[in-house]
């Protein structure tokens, strides 16, 4: 199993990623070893967001997708979950 994460960080940017161990991920974010360059200098950060996907490919297609939404656009599914869960189902079927 896959995760498709958002992390919100301390400057209100967001951090969409994938991985297949969440905690892993968030401890490595967290320690800046291997962690994503663009979260250096924006900790601490929170984790908003995170659903489950079976295939690697649906979710590293699923991320690009997220990462080409404006701002005002992934802010809009951060408040409505169940939209954004709804979104997720409708592009893996696709």
């Amino acid at each position: 199993m896959w995760n498709i994460y958002i992390l919100r960080c301390n400057d209100d940017s967001l951090y969409i990623g994938i991985t297949n161990d969440i905690e892993r991920r968030q401890r490595e974010h967290t320690s800046g070893k291997r962690g994503a360059k663009y979260l250096q200098g924006k900790k601490p950060f929170n984790l908003v967001f995170s659903h489950q996907i079976k295939e690697k490919g649906q979710a590293l297609k699923l991320e690009y997708q997220l990462k080409k939404f404006s701002k005002d656009k992934k802010e809009y599914f951060l408040s409505n979950p169940s939209e954004l869960r709804d979104f997720i189902d409708a592009f893996i079927a696709e």
